[in-house]
C-alpha cells in the first residue's frame, strides 16, 4: 500500500548536476529512515545515501561525499537527491527505499522500495 515513486532521471553530460525526487504516497510514517540505492547494469544495487527523518543525521558511500546531497521535505512527502559533478559511473538505475529502522546502508534492510529512475552520465 505505501508506494515509492523516483523522478527526475535522463541524461546529461559529465561535469553536470540533477535532482532525484522521491514521492511517498499511501500510509507514511514520519520516523522513517529514507535512503537511496544504485545500480548499474550487471553489478549489484549498492548503497548510496540515507537521511533520517528529521534530517538530523545523513551519510554517503565515499563515491558521493562532496557531490551528492540527501535532503528532505516532510510537508510534501518527498526526498531528494541533489547530484553535481556527476561522472559516466554514477550512471545506474537509482532507486529510493524507506526504513522503518532508523537508517542503514544495507539494502536487505529497507521496508518499501520505489521502482527506479534511470540516470545516464556522458562522457
Amino acid at each position: 500500500q505505501v508506494q515509492l515513486v523516483e523522478s527526475g532521471g535522463g541524461l546529461v553530460q559529465a561535469g553536470g548536476s540533477l535532482r532525484l525526487s522521491c514521492a511517498v504516497s499511501g500510509r507514511t510514517f514520519s520516523n522513517y529512515a529514507m535512503g537511496w540505492f544504485r545500480q548499474a547494469p550487471g553489478k549489484e544495487r549498492e548503497f548510496v545515501a540515507f537521511i533520517r527523518w528529521n534530517g538530523d543525521w545523513t551519510y554517503y558511500t565515499d563515491s558521493v561525499k562532496g557531490r551528492f546531497t540527501i535532503s528532505r521535505d516532510n510537508a510534501k512527502n518527498t526526498v531528494y537527491l541533489q547530484m553535481n559533478r556527476l561522472k559516466p559511473g554514477d550512471t545506474a538505475v537509482y532507486y529510493c527505499a524507506a526504513d522503518r529502522h532508523g537508517g542503514s546502508s544495507r539494502p536487505i534492510d529497507y521496508d518499501y522500495w520505489g521502482q527506479g529512475t534511470q540516470l545516464t552520465v556522458s562522457s
